[in-house]
Protein backbone atom coordinates (compact mmCIF):
# COMPACT_ATOMS: atom_id res chain seq x y z
CA UNK A 1 0.00 0.00 0.00
CA UNK A 2 1.38 3.39 -1.01
CA UNK A 3 1.30 6.04 1.69
CA UNK A 4 -0.36 8.71 -0.41
CA UNK A 5 -2.88 10.78 1.45
CA UNK A 6 -4.70 11.48 -1.82
CA UNK A 7 -5.71 7.82 -1.88
CA UNK A 8 -7.23 7.93 1.58
CA UNK A 9 -10.99 8.11 2.03
CA UNK A 10 -10.49 10.27 5.12
CA UNK A 11 -7.73 12.34 6.68
CA UNK A 12 -7.42 13.01 10.41
CA UNK A 13 -4.81 13.96 12.95
CA UNK A 14 -5.05 10.74 14.97
CA UNK A 15 -6.34 7.24 14.29
CA UNK A 16 -7.15 5.08 17.32
CA UNK A 17 -7.41 1.32 16.97
CA UNK A 18 -9.74 -0.02 19.64
CA UNK A 19 -12.59 1.56 21.59
CA UNK A 20 -12.31 -0.17 24.93
CA UNK A 21 -11.95 2.00 28.05
CA UNK A 22 -8.43 3.23 27.13
CA UNK A 23 -9.29 3.94 23.50
CA UNK A 24 -12.51 5.75 24.41
CA UNK A 25 -10.75 7.77 27.10
CA UNK A 26 -7.94 8.72 24.72
CA UNK A 27 -10.50 9.85 22.17
CA UNK A 28 -12.26 12.05 24.72
CA UNK A 29 -8.97 13.63 25.77
CA UNK A 30 -7.99 14.33 22.17
CA UNK A 31 -11.48 15.54 21.36
CA UNK A 32 -11.43 18.02 24.24
CA UNK A 33 -8.14 19.37 22.84
CA UNK A 34 -9.56 19.89 19.35
CA UNK A 35 -7.66 17.03 17.69
CA UNK A 36 -9.36 15.42 14.68
CA UNK A 37 -9.72 11.77 15.61
CA UNK A 38 -11.09 8.58 14.06
CA UNK A 39 -11.63 5.51 16.27
CA UNK A 40 -11.76 2.11 14.59
CA UNK A 41 -13.50 -0.57 16.65
CA UNK A 42 -13.92 -4.10 15.36
CA UNK A 43 -16.99 -5.00 17.42
CA UNK A 44 -20.38 -3.66 16.34
CA UNK A 45 -21.46 -3.00 19.95
CA UNK A 46 -19.75 -2.71 23.33
CA UNK A 47 -19.01 -6.19 24.69
CA UNK A 48 -21.02 -5.50 27.85
CA UNK A 49 -18.70 -7.57 30.05
CA UNK A 50 -17.65 -6.33 33.53
CA UNK A 51 -13.95 -7.10 33.10
CA UNK A 52 -12.08 -4.25 34.82
CA UNK A 53 -13.47 -3.53 38.27
CA UNK A 54 -11.47 -0.91 40.17
CA UNK A 55 -9.67 2.38 39.72
CA UNK A 56 -7.96 4.96 41.90
CA UNK A 57 -7.69 8.67 42.68
CA UNK A 58 -5.48 9.34 39.65
CA UNK A 59 -8.06 7.70 37.39
CA UNK A 60 -10.87 9.87 38.74
CA UNK A 61 -8.74 12.96 38.21
CA UNK A 62 -8.12 11.92 34.60
CA UNK A 63 -11.84 11.34 34.09
CA UNK A 64 -12.40 14.80 35.58
CA UNK A 65 -10.14 16.29 32.90
CA UNK A 66 -12.45 14.96 30.17
CA UNK A 67 -15.45 16.77 31.63
CA UNK A 68 -17.13 13.43 32.36
CA UNK A 69 -15.90 12.91 35.91
CA UNK A 70 -19.16 13.66 37.72
CA UNK A 71 -21.19 11.52 35.31
CA UNK A 72 -18.84 8.58 35.76
CA UNK A 73 -18.42 8.96 39.51
CA UNK A 74 -22.15 8.85 40.24
CA UNK A 75 -22.24 5.17 39.29
CA UNK A 76 -19.06 4.21 41.15
CA UNK A 77 -18.66 3.00 44.71
CA UNK A 78 -16.00 4.42 46.96
CA UNK A 79 -14.26 1.66 48.88
CA UNK A 80 -13.30 2.74 52.38
CA UNK A 81 -11.83 -0.41 53.87
CA UNK A 82 -9.98 -3.50 52.61
CA UNK A 83 -8.86 -6.47 54.64
CA UNK A 84 -6.49 -9.40 54.26
CA UNK A 85 -7.49 -12.60 56.07
CA UNK A 86 -5.66 -15.90 56.48
CA UNK A 87 -6.71 -19.54 56.43
CA UNK A 88 -8.82 -19.25 59.58
CA UNK A 89 -10.58 -16.10 58.38
CA UNK A 90 -8.75 -13.98 60.95
CA UNK A 91 -7.57 -10.60 59.67
CA UNK A 92 -3.82 -10.02 59.51
CA UNK A 93 -3.78 -6.66 57.66
CA UNK A 94 -6.19 -3.86 56.81
CA UNK A 95 -6.08 -0.81 54.57
CA UNK A 96 -8.18 2.24 55.42
CA UNK A 97 -8.65 3.47 51.87
CA UNK A 98 -11.47 5.82 52.80
CA UNK A 99 -9.26 7.95 55.03
CA UNK A 100 -6.14 7.76 52.84
CA UNK A 101 -5.52 11.09 51.12
CA UNK A 102 -2.68 11.54 48.65
CA UNK A 103 -3.85 15.04 47.83
CA UNK A 104 -5.24 14.48 44.34
CA UNK A 105 -8.88 15.25 45.07
CA UNK A 106 -10.25 11.76 45.61
CA UNK A 107 -9.78 8.76 47.88
CA UNK A 108 -7.60 6.03 46.34
CA UNK A 109 -9.92 3.07 45.70
CA UNK A 110 -13.14 3.06 43.69
CA UNK A 111 -15.16 0.24 42.14
CA UNK A 112 -17.03 0.66 38.86
CA UNK A 113 -19.15 -1.31 36.39
CA UNK A 114 -17.24 -1.40 33.12
CA UNK A 115 -20.26 -1.39 30.77
CA UNK A 116 -21.48 1.83 32.38
CA UNK A 117 -18.04 3.46 32.16
CA UNK A 118 -17.68 2.53 28.50
CA UNK A 119 -21.18 3.81 27.79
CA UNK A 120 -20.45 7.23 29.30
CA UNK A 121 -17.11 7.49 27.50
CA UNK A 122 -18.63 6.57 24.14
CA UNK A 123 -21.47 8.99 24.63
CA UNK A 124 -18.92 11.66 25.59
CA UNK A 125 -17.18 11.25 22.25
CA UNK A 126 -20.33 12.60 20.62
CA UNK A 127 -19.64 16.04 22.10
CA UNK A 128 -16.96 16.68 19.49
CA UNK A 129 -17.81 17.20 15.79
CA UNK A 130 -14.16 16.51 14.88
CA UNK A 131 -14.32 12.99 16.39
CA UNK A 132 -15.79 9.90 14.72
CA UNK A 133 -16.28 6.33 15.93
CA UNK A 134 -16.43 3.66 13.24
CA UNK A 135 -17.69 0.36 14.64
CA UNK A 136 -17.46 -2.96 12.80
CA UNK A 137 -14.11 -1.83 11.39
CA UNK A 138 -11.30 -4.37 11.26
CA UNK A 139 -7.79 -3.00 10.72
CA UNK A 140 -6.32 -4.91 7.77
CA UNK A 141 -2.93 -3.25 7.29
CA UNK A 142 -0.92 -0.15 7.99
CA UNK A 143 1.97 1.62 6.39
CA UNK A 144 3.79 4.69 7.52
CA UNK A 145 6.23 7.29 6.27
CA UNK A 146 7.84 10.32 7.88
CA UNK A 147 4.64 12.36 7.60
CA UNK A 148 2.12 9.92 9.00
CA UNK A 149 0.31 6.59 8.84
CA UNK A 150 -2.12 5.10 6.33
CA UNK A 151 -4.47 2.45 7.71
CA UNK A 152 -6.55 0.13 5.57
CA UNK A 153 -9.63 -1.27 7.30
CA UNK A 154 -12.63 -3.36 6.36
CA UNK A 155 -16.25 -2.71 7.30
CA UNK A 156 -17.36 -6.11 8.53
CA UNK A 157 -21.05 -5.64 7.74
CA UNK A 158 -20.54 -4.74 4.08
CA UNK A 159 -17.08 -6.05 3.27
CA UNK A 160 -16.11 -2.60 1.98
CA UNK A 161 -12.44 -1.65 2.34
CA UNK A 162 -11.47 1.91 3.21
CA UNK A 163 -8.29 3.79 3.98
CA UNK A 164 -7.63 6.61 6.41
CA UNK A 165 -4.60 8.83 6.67
CA UNK A 166 -3.45 10.25 10.01
CA UNK A 167 -0.46 11.92 11.54
CA UNK A 168 -0.42 9.29 14.28
CA UNK A 169 -1.89 5.87 15.02
CA UNK A 170 -2.57 4.89 18.63
CA UNK A 171 -2.92 1.18 19.35
CA UNK A 172 -5.47 0.79 22.15
CA UNK A 173 -6.45 -2.66 20.97
CA UNK A 174 -5.56 -4.70 24.03
CA UNK A 175 -3.13 -7.38 25.05
CA UNK A 176 -3.50 -9.21 21.74
CA UNK A 177 -2.94 -5.99 19.80
CA UNK A 178 -3.11 -6.51 16.06
CA UNK A 179 -1.27 -3.25 15.50
CA UNK A 180 1.61 -4.34 17.74
CA UNK A 181 1.82 -7.68 15.94
CA UNK A 182 1.79 -5.97 12.53
CA UNK A 183 4.80 -3.93 13.63
CA UNK A 184 6.61 -7.04 14.85
CA UNK A 185 7.00 -5.69 18.39
CA UNK A 186 7.56 -8.48 20.90
CA UNK A 187 6.28 -8.69 24.47
CA UNK A 188 8.59 -9.91 27.22
CA UNK A 189 8.14 -10.67 30.88
CA UNK A 190 6.36 -13.40 32.75
CA UNK A 191 3.10 -15.24 32.18
CA UNK A 192 2.02 -16.50 35.58
CA UNK A 193 0.85 -20.10 35.52
CA UNK A 194 -1.91 -19.81 38.13
CA UNK A 195 -5.30 -19.47 36.41
CA UNK A 196 -8.15 -17.68 38.20
CA UNK A 197 -11.91 -17.80 37.89
CA UNK A 198 -13.51 -14.33 37.85
CA UNK A 199 -17.22 -14.24 38.67
CA UNK A 200 -19.25 -11.04 38.32
CA UNK A 201 -22.90 -10.58 39.09
CA UNK A 202 -25.61 -8.99 41.18
CA UNK A 203 -27.18 -10.09 44.47
CA UNK A 204 -30.87 -10.11 45.35
CA UNK A 205 -31.68 -8.35 48.61
CA UNK A 206 -29.25 -6.97 51.13
CA UNK A 207 -25.58 -7.86 50.83
CA UNK A 208 -22.62 -6.91 53.00
CA UNK A 209 -20.24 -4.21 51.85
CA UNK A 210 -16.76 -5.67 51.85
CA UNK A 211 -13.41 -5.82 50.12
CA UNK A 212 -11.59 -8.95 51.28
CA UNK A 213 -8.43 -10.67 50.13
CA UNK A 214 -8.70 -14.28 51.28
CA UNK A 215 -5.08 -15.44 51.63
CA UNK A 216 -5.95 -19.07 52.26
CA UNK A 217 -3.36 -21.46 50.81
CA UNK A 218 -6.14 -23.97 50.11
CA UNK A 219 -7.95 -21.48 47.83
CA UNK A 220 -6.82 -17.85 47.56
CA UNK A 221 -9.77 -15.63 46.70
CA UNK A 222 -10.94 -12.04 46.40
CA UNK A 223 -14.44 -10.86 47.32
CA UNK A 224 -15.74 -7.31 46.94
CA UNK A 225 -18.94 -5.30 46.74
CA UNK A 226 -18.82 -3.36 43.51
CA UNK A 227 -20.76 -0.49 41.98
CA UNK A 228 -24.46 -0.41 41.02
CA UNK A 229 -25.30 -3.57 42.95
CA UNK A 230 -22.49 -5.62 41.44
CA UNK A 231 -20.27 -8.13 43.21
CA UNK A 232 -16.93 -9.59 42.20
CA UNK A 233 -15.58 -12.95 43.34
CA UNK A 234 -12.25 -14.35 42.14
CA UNK A 235 -10.93 -17.81 42.95
CA UNK A 236 -7.57 -19.34 42.20
CA UNK A 237 -7.68 -22.69 40.43
CA UNK A 238 -5.93 -25.58 42.14
CA UNK A 239 -3.74 -28.15 40.34
CA UNK A 240 -5.82 -30.47 38.18
CA UNK A 241 -8.84 -28.16 37.94
CA UNK A 242 -9.87 -27.25 34.40
CA UNK A 243 -11.52 -24.23 32.82
CA UNK A 244 -14.54 -26.27 31.78
CA UNK A 245 -15.03 -27.64 35.28
CA UNK A 246 -14.64 -24.28 37.03
CA UNK A 247 -17.00 -22.38 34.74
CA UNK A 248 -19.88 -24.81 35.35
CA UNK A 249 -22.82 -23.28 37.30
CA UNK A 250 -22.69 -25.99 39.95
CA UNK A 251 -18.98 -25.35 40.61
CA UNK A 252 -19.57 -21.62 40.85
CA UNK A 253 -22.33 -22.16 43.41
CA UNK A 254 -20.00 -24.24 45.60
CA UNK A 255 -17.31 -21.56 45.46
CA UNK A 256 -19.75 -18.78 46.33
CA UNK A 257 -21.41 -20.64 49.19
CA UNK A 258 -18.87 -19.69 51.92
CA UNK A 259 -19.48 -16.01 51.17
CA UNK A 260 -23.14 -15.68 50.17
CA UNK A 261 -26.24 -17.75 49.41
CA UNK A 262 -25.57 -18.65 45.75
CA UNK A 263 -29.33 -18.79 45.04
CA UNK A 264 -29.40 -15.00 45.53
CA UNK A 265 -26.68 -14.41 42.95
CA UNK A 266 -27.36 -13.61 39.32
CA UNK A 267 -24.09 -14.44 37.55
CA UNK A 268 -23.39 -12.15 34.62
CA UNK A 269 -19.90 -13.37 33.78
CA UNK A 270 -17.75 -16.30 34.87
CA UNK A 271 -14.48 -16.72 33.08
CA UNK A 272 -11.10 -18.31 33.77
CA UNK A 273 -8.10 -16.13 33.02
CA UNK A 274 -4.35 -16.24 33.54
CA UNK A 275 -2.65 -12.95 34.35
CA UNK A 276 0.58 -11.74 32.82
CA UNK A 277 3.29 -9.23 33.63
CA UNK A 278 4.60 -8.20 30.22
CA UNK A 279 6.09 -5.18 28.47
CA UNK A 280 6.41 -4.40 24.79
CA UNK A 281 10.00 -4.07 23.57
CA UNK A 282 9.16 -0.52 22.51
CA UNK A 283 6.03 1.58 22.82
CA UNK A 284 6.65 3.65 19.72
CA UNK A 285 7.38 2.73 16.13
CA UNK A 286 7.68 5.87 14.02
CA UNK A 287 4.26 7.49 14.13
CA UNK A 288 2.56 4.55 15.88
CA UNK A 289 2.20 4.39 19.67
CA UNK A 290 1.11 1.56 21.96
CA UNK A 291 -1.12 2.32 24.97
CA UNK A 292 -2.60 0.26 27.79
CA UNK A 293 -2.53 -3.53 27.47
CA UNK A 294 -1.09 -3.22 23.97
CA UNK A 295 2.07 -1.87 25.64
CA UNK A 296 2.04 -3.57 29.05
CA UNK A 297 -0.01 -6.01 31.11
CA UNK A 298 -0.33 -5.93 34.85
CA UNK A 299 -0.95 -8.50 37.61
CA UNK A 300 -4.34 -7.74 39.18
CA UNK A 301 -3.40 -7.46 42.85
CA UNK A 302 -3.34 -3.65 43.06
CA UNK A 303 -6.09 -2.95 40.51
CA UNK A 304 -3.67 -0.99 38.33
CA UNK A 305 -4.18 -2.55 34.89
CA UNK A 306 -6.75 -0.15 33.46
CA UNK A 307 -5.37 2.79 35.45
CA UNK A 308 -1.95 2.30 33.87
CA UNK A 309 -3.55 2.58 30.43
CA UNK A 310 -5.38 5.72 31.53
CA UNK A 311 -2.07 7.25 32.62
CA UNK A 312 -0.70 6.47 29.16
CA UNK A 313 -3.59 8.32 27.54
CA UNK A 314 -3.27 11.32 29.84
CA UNK A 315 0.48 11.53 29.19
CA UNK A 316 0.31 11.23 25.41
CA UNK A 317 -2.85 13.09 24.34
CA UNK A 318 -1.71 16.63 25.14
CA UNK A 319 1.74 16.01 23.65
CA UNK A 320 0.18 14.96 20.36
CA UNK A 321 -2.05 18.03 20.41
CA UNK A 322 0.89 20.37 20.84
CA UNK A 323 2.88 18.69 18.08
CA UNK A 324 -0.09 18.64 15.69
CA UNK A 325 -0.74 22.34 16.34
CA UNK A 326 2.91 23.23 15.79
CA UNK A 327 3.35 24.31 19.42
CA UNK A 328 6.09 21.75 20.17
CA UNK A 329 8.67 19.75 18.21
CA UNK A 330 7.95 16.14 17.34
CA UNK A 331 10.71 15.12 19.76
CA UNK A 332 8.27 15.86 22.60
CA UNK A 333 6.61 12.54 21.77
CA UNK A 334 9.81 10.68 22.65
CA UNK A 335 9.12 11.54 26.29
CA UNK A 336 5.96 9.38 26.35
CA UNK A 337 7.78 6.09 26.86
CA UNK A 338 10.65 7.77 28.69
CA UNK A 339 8.24 8.97 31.37
CA UNK A 340 5.73 6.16 31.48
CA UNK A 341 7.77 2.95 31.18
CA UNK A 342 9.73 3.30 34.47
CA UNK A 343 6.52 3.96 36.39
CA UNK A 344 4.73 1.02 34.78
CA UNK A 345 7.64 -1.29 35.62
CA UNK A 346 7.66 -0.07 39.23
CA UNK A 347 3.92 -0.71 39.54
CA UNK A 348 4.34 -4.16 38.01
CA UNK A 349 7.00 -5.03 40.59
CA UNK A 350 4.75 -3.80 43.40
CA UNK A 351 1.85 -5.91 42.09
CA UNK A 352 4.10 -8.98 42.02
CA UNK A 353 5.24 -8.37 45.61
CA UNK A 354 1.65 -7.99 46.81
CA UNK A 355 0.80 -11.13 44.87
CA UNK A 356 3.50 -13.07 46.67
CA UNK A 357 1.94 -11.97 49.96
CA UNK A 358 -1.49 -12.96 48.72
CA UNK A 359 -0.62 -16.29 47.07
CA UNK A 360 1.43 -18.18 49.64
CA UNK A 361 0.51 -21.78 48.89
CA UNK A 362 2.32 -23.54 51.72
CA UNK A 363 0.25 -23.67 54.90
CA UNK A 364 3.25 -23.13 57.20
CA UNK A 365 4.53 -20.22 55.11
CA UNK A 366 1.07 -18.66 55.11
CA UNK A 367 0.78 -19.05 58.89
CA UNK A 368 4.18 -17.46 59.42
CA UNK A 369 3.19 -14.60 57.11
CA UNK A 370 0.06 -13.92 59.15
CA UNK A 371 2.00 -13.84 62.44
CA UNK A 372 4.78 -11.64 61.05
CA UNK A 373 2.31 -9.18 59.54
CA UNK A 374 0.41 -8.87 62.83
CA UNK A 375 3.64 -8.43 64.78
CA UNK A 376 4.99 -5.77 62.40
CA UNK A 377 1.80 -3.73 62.71
CA UNK A 378 2.40 -3.29 66.42
CA UNK A 379 5.03 -0.79 65.28
CA UNK A 380 3.09 2.48 64.78
CA UNK A 381 4.98 3.59 61.69
CA UNK A 382 4.55 0.23 59.97
CA UNK A 383 0.87 0.20 60.89
CA UNK A 384 0.40 3.68 59.36
CA UNK A 385 2.30 2.58 56.25
CA UNK A 386 -0.07 -0.35 55.67
CA UNK A 387 -3.35 1.12 56.86
CA UNK A 388 -2.69 4.41 55.07
CA UNK A 389 -2.04 2.63 51.75
CA UNK A 390 1.39 4.25 51.63
CA UNK A 391 2.82 1.27 49.76
CA UNK A 392 0.96 2.40 46.62
CA UNK A 393 3.45 3.55 43.96
CA UNK A 394 3.39 7.37 43.82
CA UNK A 395 2.92 9.05 40.43
CA UNK A 396 6.32 10.49 39.54
CA UNK A 397 8.60 10.69 36.50
CA UNK A 398 12.32 10.43 37.04
CA UNK A 399 13.10 11.67 33.50
CA UNK A 400 11.18 13.49 30.80
CA UNK A 401 9.83 16.83 29.66
CA UNK A 402 10.63 18.87 32.76
CA UNK A 403 12.82 21.70 33.90
CA UNK A 404 16.17 20.05 34.51
CA UNK A 405 15.12 16.92 32.62
CA UNK A 406 13.18 15.23 35.41
CA UNK A 407 12.80 14.68 39.11
CA UNK A 408 15.68 15.20 41.50
CA UNK A 409 15.63 14.48 45.25
CA UNK A 410 13.42 17.01 47.06
CA UNK A 411 12.49 18.75 43.79
CA UNK A 412 8.93 19.31 42.57
CA UNK A 413 9.66 18.63 38.90
CA UNK A 414 8.18 15.34 37.70
CA UNK A 415 5.73 15.01 40.60
CA UNK A 416 1.94 14.96 40.37
CA UNK A 417 0.55 18.28 41.59
CA UNK A 418 -1.97 18.35 44.40
CA UNK A 419 -5.63 19.12 43.79
CA UNK A 420 -7.27 20.67 46.84
CA UNK A 421 -10.56 22.50 46.84
CA UNK A 422 -10.37 26.21 46.07
CA UNK A 423 -12.89 29.05 46.09
CA UNK A 424 -13.45 30.96 42.87
CA UNK A 425 -14.00 34.70 42.81
CA UNK A 426 -17.71 33.93 42.32
CA UNK A 427 -17.70 32.21 45.72
CA UNK A 428 -18.12 28.71 44.27
CA UNK A 429 -15.90 25.95 45.69
CA UNK A 430 -14.37 23.54 43.16
CA UNK A 431 -11.45 21.18 42.82
CA UNK A 432 -8.39 23.00 41.52
CA UNK A 433 -8.35 21.41 38.05
CA UNK A 434 -11.83 22.75 37.37
CA UNK A 435 -10.43 26.24 37.86
CA UNK A 436 -7.41 25.88 35.57
CA UNK A 437 -8.81 23.93 32.61
CA UNK A 438 -7.14 21.18 30.59
CA UNK A 439 -4.09 22.98 29.14
CA UNK A 440 -0.88 24.30 30.67
CA UNK A 441 -1.35 26.40 33.78
CA UNK A 442 0.84 28.90 35.61
CA UNK A 443 0.24 29.43 39.33
CA UNK A 444 1.81 32.21 41.35
CA UNK A 445 1.39 33.74 44.78
CA UNK A 446 -1.26 36.47 44.87
CA UNK A 447 0.79 38.62 47.29
CA UNK A 448 3.88 38.60 45.06
CA UNK A 449 5.39 41.95 43.97
CA UNK A 450 3.78 43.37 40.86
CA UNK A 451 6.91 42.77 38.77
CA UNK A 452 6.79 39.03 39.63
CA UNK A 453 3.10 38.82 38.76
CA UNK A 454 3.77 40.61 35.47
CA UNK A 455 6.56 38.15 34.66
CA UNK A 456 4.27 35.22 35.46
CA UNK A 457 1.57 36.75 33.24
CA UNK A 458 4.08 37.09 30.40
CA UNK A 459 5.07 33.45 30.77
CA UNK A 460 1.45 32.30 30.74
CA UNK A 461 0.65 34.34 27.63
CA UNK A 462 3.68 33.03 25.77
CA UNK A 463 2.79 29.45 26.70
CA UNK A 464 -0.91 29.84 25.95
CA UNK A 465 -1.58 28.86 29.56
CA UNK A 466 -4.08 29.89 32.19
CA UNK A 467 -2.62 32.16 34.90
CA UNK A 468 -4.03 31.89 38.39
CA UNK A 469 -2.88 33.61 41.55
CA UNK A 470 -3.13 31.57 44.75
CA UNK A 471 -4.65 33.74 47.44
CA UNK A 472 -4.65 32.85 51.11
CA UNK A 473 -8.02 32.61 52.79
CA UNK A 474 -9.34 36.03 53.76
CA UNK A 475 -6.67 37.96 51.82
CA UNK A 476 -7.39 41.01 49.67
CA UNK A 477 -8.15 40.65 45.96
CA UNK A 478 -5.59 40.16 43.21
CA UNK A 479 -4.87 41.99 39.96
CA UNK A 480 -5.00 38.68 38.07
CA UNK A 481 -7.54 35.85 38.15
CA UNK A 482 -7.21 34.21 41.54
CA UNK A 483 -8.42 31.28 43.57
CA UNK A 484 -8.74 31.27 47.33
CA UNK A 485 -6.66 28.58 49.01
CA UNK A 486 -9.39 27.59 51.48
CA UNK A 487 -7.51 24.53 52.77
CA UNK A 488 -4.08 26.18 52.95
CA UNK A 489 -2.59 23.23 51.05
CA UNK A 490 -1.45 25.28 48.06
CA UNK A 491 0.35 27.79 50.23
CA UNK A 492 2.01 24.94 52.11
CA UNK A 493 3.10 23.41 48.80
CA UNK A 494 4.69 26.68 47.61
CA UNK A 495 6.50 27.05 50.94
CA UNK A 496 7.67 23.46 51.05
CA UNK A 497 9.19 23.76 47.59
CA UNK A 498 10.46 27.31 48.17
CA UNK A 499 8.76 28.52 44.99
CA UNK A 500 7.00 31.62 43.71
CA UNK A 501 5.80 30.25 40.36
CA UNK A 502 4.83 26.74 39.26
CA UNK A 503 4.07 25.57 35.72
CA UNK A 504 1.71 22.60 35.45
CA UNK A 505 1.54 20.43 32.37
CA UNK A 506 -1.91 19.51 31.02
CA UNK A 507 -1.60 16.10 32.71
CA UNK A 508 -1.04 17.98 36.00
CA UNK A 509 2.56 16.97 36.50
CA UNK A 510 4.84 19.77 37.62
CA UNK A 511 7.00 21.00 34.74
CA UNK A 512 8.86 23.43 36.95
CA UNK A 513 8.60 25.26 40.26
CA UNK A 514 10.98 28.20 40.80
CA UNK A 515 11.70 31.36 42.67
CA UNK A 516 10.86 34.48 40.69
CA UNK A 517 14.48 35.18 39.72
CA UNK A 518 14.60 31.83 37.86
CA UNK A 519 11.67 32.63 35.59
CA UNK A 520 13.94 33.24 32.56
CA UNK A 521 15.39 29.75 33.04
CA UNK A 522 11.89 28.32 33.19
CA UNK A 523 10.92 30.12 29.97
CA UNK A 524 14.01 28.84 28.20
CA UNK A 525 13.21 25.26 29.23
CA UNK A 526 9.67 25.68 27.87
CA UNK A 527 10.98 27.23 24.66
CA UNK A 528 8.77 30.33 24.91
Amino acid sequence: MVCDKQQADMEVDVIISGCGPVGALTCNLLGSLGVRTLVLEQDLAPHGQPRAFSCDDEALRIYQSTGLGAELQKDMRENRFAEYVGETGKRFAEVHTGSADFGFGYSPLWFFHQPKVEGVLREGMGRFPHVKLQVGASVESLEQDAAGVTVRYQLLQTGETRTVRGRYLLACDGARSGVRKALGIKMSGRAYGEPWLAVSGSVEGDAPELCRFVCDPKRPAFVATGAVGQFRWEFMLMPGETREEMERPETIKKLLAPYIDPERVHVERAQVYTFHCLNAARWRDGNVFLLGDAAHTMPPFMGQGLVSGMRDASNLAWKIQRVVRGLAPASLLDTYEEERRPHVEAVQKLCVRVGHLFLARNRWVAGARDMVMRALQRIPRVRRFIQGFEFKQPPMHERGYYLGGGHAPESAEGTYFIQPKVRLQSGKEVLLDDAIGNDFAVLCRANAPSAQVAAARGLAEALGARLLAVQSSGADGSDVPAVEDITGKLGDWFSRHDSDVVVLRPDRFVFGAVKAERLPELRDALGV
